[in-house]
């Protein structure tokens, strides 16, 4: 009995692998739509790097607002019953609510301050990619 469920556990294992490995093979076809070839590739996956972005911000500050509710709830949850319920866990809960909820506009900040208003990524000393010509 014990080898037919190690068995079946096998076989589940190589099903998975192998819808794995197809599921990738047909999004491959799409990452290579932008050309045969990688630089083809590369534009492609540079210009899909903006939806990526917003995808990112939307998933972060939906996440936000989930541990925000959460953290209320278990607020709820520690005044009723005080013993069971520690208080560091609906202050972690919040913590985390107001780090994904402020992400986007701390990566925004920081990409700003590392790589400059409008200029590309810059050099050693600072200088936009546009002033080494």
């Amino acid at each position: 009995m014990k080898s037919r469920s190690n068995h079946s556990k096998a076989v589940g294992k190589l099903l998975l692998y192998f819808g794995s490995l197809f599921s990738l093979f047909l999004l491959s076809e799409h990452a290579f739509a932008g050309g045969s070839d990688l630089a083809g590739l590369a534009d492609n996956v540079t210009s899909n790097i903006e939806a990526v972005a917003k995808l990112i911000t939307a998933a972060s500050y939906v996440a936000g607002v989930g541990f925000a509710l959460a953290g209320m709830v278990k607020f709820k949850a520690h005044r009723d019953n005080p013993t069971q319920v520690p208080l560091s866990a609906p202050i972690v809960l919040i913590a985390v609510a107001a780090g994904l909820v402020f992400l986007p506009s701390i990566i925004g900040t920081a990409g700003e301050t590392v790589f400059g208003g409008d200029q590309a990524t810059g050099g050693a000393s600072g200088q936009g990619i546009d002033s080494f010509n």
